[in-house]
């Protein structure tokens, strides 16, 4: 009878280990120094916060029907949550960073021995927390003048949900701020994120759509959140697709974000 010595489990070396925490340090660091940041001049989130609670009380609360009942008012409530997590997280993070790359500070900053991954984790980190945010005006509409409702078993399921939205689209914003000037980068997070919101059902449900749109919508980042959060709202059913392409797009905006960052780097301070 032979016996078998187990493999132990090799631990991190010293010098990993020591990366591992410097690297979640310096994230911290520059979420708390981004996050000041943005504090310094609240103007510029607020139309975001706002804007989409004004659409629900405009296009929402007025109609008896959707209102009045609870699961029609959770679903509409949650697609319009989903825009103001995917708008707040672009424009935010897409004018924000253009216009920080414009400041005497960003040279300096960017000459560090940091690298790419604190800087963007820690605006990652922020565009999570300004997500949170940005649903409280809404939570306070929806609870109060709809009968749109959040169970405590849907809570969790939600928070989640926040979170997988709120990365790939602070990751759009990142590659498009990291890649123009301010001024290109205020035309085209306008122009691409109204055009992927209507597509994605944010404002209208996909239910009402022909059935090529609906084909390209399935495509679209925004739809996969938008069916996200209703998901996780209301506990409908999610279709494994959307799943599939957020996690993909989610990939892709990485992608571009690192190469983003990168040419930025090369092309501004070397």
């Amino acid at each position: 009878m032979t016996t078998t010595t187990p493999t132990p489990t090799p631990a991190l070396s010293p010098l990993t280990e020591g990366r591992l925490v410097r690297d979640v340090r310096l994230t911290l660091a520059h979420f708390r120094a981004q996050l000041l940041e943005m504090i310094r001049t609240p103007v510029a989130v607020i139309g975001n916060l706002l804007f989409p609670s004004i659409a629900l009380l405009f296009f929402v609360v007025p109609q008896a029907a959707i209102a009045g009942d609870p699961v029609l008012a959770t679903a509409a409530t949650a697609q319009l949550s989903a825009f103001a997590i995917a708008s707040t997280c672009m424009f935010t993070f897409g004018l924000g960073v253009a216009e920080d790359r414009e400041k005497p500070f960003m040279p300096f900053l960017r000459t560090l021995p940091v690298g790419a991954v604190p800087p963007l984790a820690g605006r990652v980190l922020n565009g999570i927390m300004w997500s949170f945010i940005a649903l409280i005006p809404l939570a306070l509409v929806g609870g109060l003048l709809t009968e749109a409702t959040l169970s405590w078993g849907r809570l969790v399921p939600a928070l989640a949900a926040v979170v997988g939205i709120a990365t790939p689209f602070t990751l759009l914003g990142l590659a498009i701020g990291y890649s123009m000037s301010t001024k290109a980068a205020i035309a085209v997070v306008q122009v691409t994120m109204f055009p992927l919101a209507f597509a994605g059902g944010m404002f209208m449900p996909p239910e009402i759509f022909p059935r090529w749109l609906d084909l390209i919508s399935t495509f679209t980042p925004t739809r996969g959140a938008r069916e996200l959060f209703v998901s996780a709202t209301t506990g409908a059913p999610l279709a494994g697709v959307f799943v599939a392409v957020l996690v993909g797009w989610t990939v892709v905006f990485a992608a571009l974000t690192t190469i983003a960052y990168r040419r930025d780097e090369g092309r501004n301070y070397r």
